[in-house]
């Protein structure tokens, strides 16, 4: 049986905000490596469980399942954002890190 693996996404490159990152996600470790497919060069496995990508509010709920299920699993603890505190008033100030550049 392979072994779930239970985080909190982080966001993309592309947001600037936090959305759909609030979720504990479910996800299963492949039982079976990836495989070319060598007429057209796609990737492709048999393993079904690499498809399934389960979503829960809190990560009580998603180890709730696991322990229900019998499924063993890893839980990932999410990062805590670096955070710089800046005023708006620092982007003009005397001794900026950065030399002006307009």
């Amino acid at each position: 049986m392979s072994t779930a693996r239970i985080y909190k996404p982080t966001k993309t490159a592309m947001q600037s905000g936090t959305a759909k990152t609030k979720e504990w996600v479910l996800d299963y470790e492949p039982e079976q490596p990836r495989v070319v497919e060598p007429l057209m060069g796609w990737t492709s496995s048999s393993d079904m469980k690499q498809q399934l990508n389960l979503r829960f509010d809190t990560k009580d709920e998603a180890i709730a399942y696991c322990e229900q299920r019998g499924i063993p699993y890893q839980v990932a603890e999410p990062k805590a954002a670096a955070r710089r505190g800046m005023a708006y008033a620092d982007n003009f100030a005397f001794a900026r890190r950065e030399p002006w550049s307009h």
